[in-house]
């Protein structure tokens, strides 16, 4: 089992979170498994998890799983599941997946339906800043990205998008390119030190990567150096040629299970189908049977909302063991009552604080309420009494379901992180949205808007849904506000009050804005782009849909959606 030609030993068990690298003979193989497993399937919607760096796409016939982050980088594949509220709906057809020579970075190009423009996803592999890029096709205008960065290459939406520009190696096919035969490949190694001419491959020859750079120097053959040239270059020659062996492989690497193409002389292996199943295997744990990447099948709407159901349970915990705590002594408060009837002819009318001697002789402050008479306010103090005695008797017992109910949330969110609760069991513990639903219906007192106050002390009015967008916009704002919504993703109508001249504050147009992503479908992306403008340049067409205005004048901002920032500005 520990030989190179078996599979990988039984005691050492793979770990979650290794590393994976991929390099471009990796990348290759990849992207023509994906070409056969999706061109012709029907793409439903997209999720841009930025705090995970996962993509998922969520195809009618599976669910593709590409996990981006430094410590993951698995692409997985799973069963269809339906498209949750903060998921990017896009339908679509995927035309053709490809991948340049030599390269690292995946092309997903998609044709749209129902007249929207088509797309291309890219996916990028270097290093350790693997994202993911859909843009326009064929302006390149970037339009979601798993993590902004400033790189020049259109990494923000909204700019055009550049793809990795290409590695100067050799052996690269095309026009133009340097030709790698057996006399080059002799001039590039032969006059190094062995133990300079991994550096060279690596940076020099088209495929090499550190991966396979021991493979391609034959450094496993016995013989002159002179043969061990020849047996590499005849390697390099079926690797650059697309064939690279027996198939698939999880090599037992020295940072973890590493998918490959090939087996590798003196690394232990285990051979599989495809390159899905060797990504599945160096997933999986050291025998629990857990699921690491379920999670990700989880809308992270819903997680969101059952992460915030538990903490709102927490802190009922918290506001009735305070009340529990700041109780006073009902003994204490039925005596001040005794002593108001006992001494009432001691107050003088109209007082709202009296000085009486207690049954012990001692002078006792006493609070009064001046608009009631003596006995009055004893019965206040009875009723207060009475009040404290039943707050005593019921808080203990609400604290101790409420710990409970803590408890059980607390478990299911650690349930669903790690990928073992359902969807349904999920919802099943959120709070009954119809009620709430009901709750927030505009039916008189209730404002179509949630308030909120810019730290530069605005007020900054978020619509409670589509039905109340229309109603915000048009009569709950006036011609100088300004008006905020989502790019290219359902949301809430967000006005900004502003009467003064000129564009108000760039911090405080920049905290509505957050706003109008939060409360947008874009809510997970890592960076949402808004629109903006003066409530007077927005309209309503005849016939619209509820909650479909056209804008004019039009400027856009890039906000990244921080959850922290709502509660901060929280009004209401």
């Amino acid at each position: 089992m520990g030989s190179p030609t078996g599979t990988l030993r039984p005691d050492r068990g793979y770990q979650c979170g290794m590393s994976i690298r991929w390099d471009a003979l990796l990348t290759r193989h990849m992207a023509e498994e994906l070409q056969e497993l999706l061109v012709g399937t029907h793409l439903r919607a997209f999720r841009l998890d930025g705090t995970e760096r996962d993509l998922v796409l969520l195809f009618r016939e599976r669910t593709v799983i590409w996990r981006l982050h430094p410590s993951r980088g698995q692409i997985l594949l799973r069963r269809p599941v339906d498209p949750g509220p903060s998921d990017l709906r896009y339908p679509a057809r995927v035309r053709e997946v490809s991948v340049p020579p030599d390269e690292r970075w995946i092309r997903i190009e998609l044709l749209a339906k129902r007249g929207h423009p088509p797309y291309d996803l890219t996916v990028e592999l270097l290093g350790n800043q693997w994202n993911a890029v859909i843009a326009e096709a064929p302006s390149g205008i970037t339009r979601h990205v798993l993590w902004s960065r400033d790189t020049g290459r259109g990494h923000r939406v909204g700019e055009r998008y550049h793809p990795p520009d290409p590695r100067p190696r050799a052996g690269v096919p095309g026009e133009g390119a340097e030709v790698l035969d057996v006399e080059r490949w002799r001039e590039i190694l032969a006059p190094l030190a062995p133990e300079h001419r991994r550096a060279a491959l690596v940076r020099g020859v088209a495929w090499a990567s550190p991966l396979n750079a021991s493979y391609l120097l034959a450094e496993d053959v016995e013989g002159s150096d002179e043969e061990r040239l020849s047996v590499g270059y005849q390697r390099w020659c079926t690797l650059a040629d697309g064939a690279p062996g027996r198939g698939p492989v999880v090599l037992e690497w020295s940072g973890g299970p590493q998918p490959y193409p090939l087996a590798l002389p003196s690394v232990p292996y285990e051979r599989v189908s495809t390159l899905f199943e060797a990504f599945e295997v160096a997933g999986r744990d050291d025998g629990s049977g857990n699921e690491p990447d379920r999670v990700t099948l989880l809308d992270p709407e819903l997680l969101r909302r059952l992460t915030d159901t538990a903490e709102r349970a927490r802190r009922k915990v918290e506001v009735l063991e305070r009340e529990l705590a700041e109780l006073d002594d009902a003994e204490r408060v039925r005596a001040v009552g005794d002593l108001v009837l006992a001494r009432y002819g001691d107050i003088p009318p109209g007082e709202d604080k009296a000085v009486l001697t207690g049954f012990d002789g001692a002078e006792v402050g006493v609070e009064l309420d001046p608009a009631r008479a003596p006995h009055e306010n004893a019965d206040r103090y009875y009723r207060e009494a009475a009040r404290i005695e039943r707050a005593r008797a019921r808080l203990p017992d609400m604290i101790e379901r409420q710990r409970r109910a803590v408890q059980e949330l607390d478990r299911l969110v650690e349930r669903a992180q790690d990928g073992e609760a359902s969807p349904e069991e999920i919802q099943a513990a959120l709070p009954d949205r119809g009620a709430r639903q009901a709750a927030n219906r505009y039916d008189g007192p209730l404002k179509p808007y949630r308030t909120f106050r810019s730290t530069g002390g605005l007020e900054i009015r978020v619509g409670r849904g589509a039905r109340h967008n229309d109603e915000l916009t048009f009569k709950h704002s006036a011609p100088h506000d300004v008006w905020l919504h989502a790019r290219h993703a359902a949301g809430a109508h967000v006005i900004l009050r502003w009467q003064g001249p000129g564009n108000p504050p760039a911090r405080d147009l920049a905290e509505a804005a957050t706003l109008a992503a939060l409360h947008s479908k874009a809510r997970t992306s890592g960076s949402v782009p808004v629109d903006w403008t003066l409530r007077k340049y927005v309209r309503k067409p005849r016939k619209a849909p509820r909650g479909a205005v056209v804008p004019d004048r039009v400027s856009t901002l890039f906000v990244r959606p921080d959850p922290t920032l709502e509660r901060a500005l929280a009004s209401e």
